[in-house]
């Protein structure tokens, strides 16, 4: 996850001060755990990587063995749950599970769909005290309904927006973009403000899931750059006007890289004079971090590197512990990911901000060419901006980054 406004209060400050504190890495103490604590889902979202439907599904962890797996996390350090499903509100032991997490002693987040929160729902979440609610919104209520399946997803998600805020929980609204949905992201930021959510996630679109299946349709590079510019200008404009708004984006960490590159044209005097400090704060920031301090256990107990890699099992915590299974290194993939530097080939690893991004994310090469450490072919940075055009660099690319980039898509190209 890249934390755009912490950069951004970076730079306020420097400005103010005329100075920027020195960088250096805190690595937590464990993984934040993204724990899909069941799979069954109200909607049949078109990018869901979970590929979640409205029936059960067999074999799912008990709320003993969740309690179990707690007491392994607790004592492996873990800081941070982040319970998620398919759709975590339909699991009836699911208050249970989160008065256990916080009496442990764990920041608990919820990752939610919203369209099951009314007032009495409401209620209850704000009663177990979670840290932070995250509700999905694909745009505004067109797109939002297409993308969700269902008419009036748009307006019950945004109910639970007021209802939770209403009520002091601190609430956030989770955006992945695609090209089917990039031209709502500016009228969703507006509405972040209007609404005065505290949280704005922006996610790229990663391919697994539904997502693979629609990785044609992803937002090409163009449009990517665009819906990134918007994004920063947004946060910045929040951390200079003292704005209690928190943005950060996710699964493509060519971010880091991108706003060393907005900052250059949008504060040319503020580049000129941070620019290598920045920098030194990015790489402490290290980039893509699954395998490391992102983990994913699934509603079987199945662990993988993160929620992208669900056809990747590392082990499942009913016949190890997820101590055990997260501290392996012969594992290859885990091996892999765990390097520093990772052995990743082609543009990444000539890149000149490879120290700052990590080589992105993996699950996308191998879902593309079926290699974990060819180069990312979501990477939207082109040769120059990576530094390889200044050194006379000639890679070869793949047919992904090939591809002829488009416009934003306009709503009424949107698919029935």
């Amino acid at each position: 996850m890249f934390r755009v406004t912490q950069f951004m209060k970076l730079l306020v400050n420097a400005r103010r001060t005329g100075a920027m504190p020195a960088a250096r890495r805190v690595d937590p103490p464990g993984p934040v755990v993204i724990w899909n604590l069941i799979r069954r889902c109200n909607l049949t979202c078109k990018h869901c990587y979970a590929l979640s439907a409205d029936h059960d599904y067999a074999g799912e962890l008990s709320t003993a063995e969740v309690c179990t797996v707690m007491d392994d996390l607790r004592a492996y350090r873990v800081p941070v749950l982040i319970l998620s499903g398919g759709e975590p509100l339909l699991r009836p032991d699911l208050p249970e599970i989160t008065r256990r997490a916080k009496a442990m002693g764990f920041y608990v987040g919820l990752s939610t769909n919203g369209t099951l929160i009314d007032a009495a729902e409401a209620d209850r979440i704000t009663a177990l005290g979670y840290d932070y609610v995250g509700i999905s919104l694909d745009g505004l209520r067109r797109t939002h309904d297409l993308f969700r399946r269902l008419n009036g997803a748009f307006d019950r998600s945004m109910a639970a927006v007021r209802l939770l805020h209403e009520r002091g929980v601190k609430v956030g609204l989770r955006y992945t973009m695609t090209a089917l949905n990039a031209h709502d992201l500016g009228p969703l930021l507006e509405l972040m403000r209007a609404e005065h959510v505290d949280k704005f996630y922006f996610s790229h679109l990663n391919y697994a899931g539904r997502g693979n299946i629609h990785r044609a349709k992803d937002a090409q590079f163009a449009a990517t750059r665009e819906a990134l510019d918007l994004l920063f200008d947004h946060a910045w404009g929040a951390a200079q006007d003292g704005r209690d708004e928190e943005y950060v984006t996710g699964n493509n960490d060519a971010d880091g890289a991108w706003l060393l590159h907005w900052l250059a044209r949008r504060e040319p005097g503020l580049h000129a004079l941070f620019a290598p400090a920045l920098r030194e704060h990015l790489v402490a920031w290290g980039g893509n971090s699954s395998g490391v301090n992102v983990a994913n256990i699934d509603n079987l107990g199945e662990v993988h590197p993160d929620t992208m890699w669900w056809h990747h099992k590392l082990g499942n915590v009913r016949e190890r512990p997820f101590s055990a299974i997260w501290s392996d290194l012969s594992e290859p993939l885990m091996a892999g990911l765990k390097a520093r530097p990772r052995p990743v080939t082609g543009r990444c690893a000539e890149c000149a901000h490879f120290d700052l991004c990590g080589g992105n994310t993996r699950v996308r090469a191998e879902q593309v060419t079926g290699d974990p450490w060819a180069e990312d072919p979501g990477c939207y940075l082109n040769d120059a901006e990576i530094g390889l055009a200044k050194r006379g660099k000639r890679v070869a690319v793949t047919p992904f980054a090939e591809r002829k980039r488009v416009p934003i898509v306009r709503a009424e190209m949107l698919e029935p």
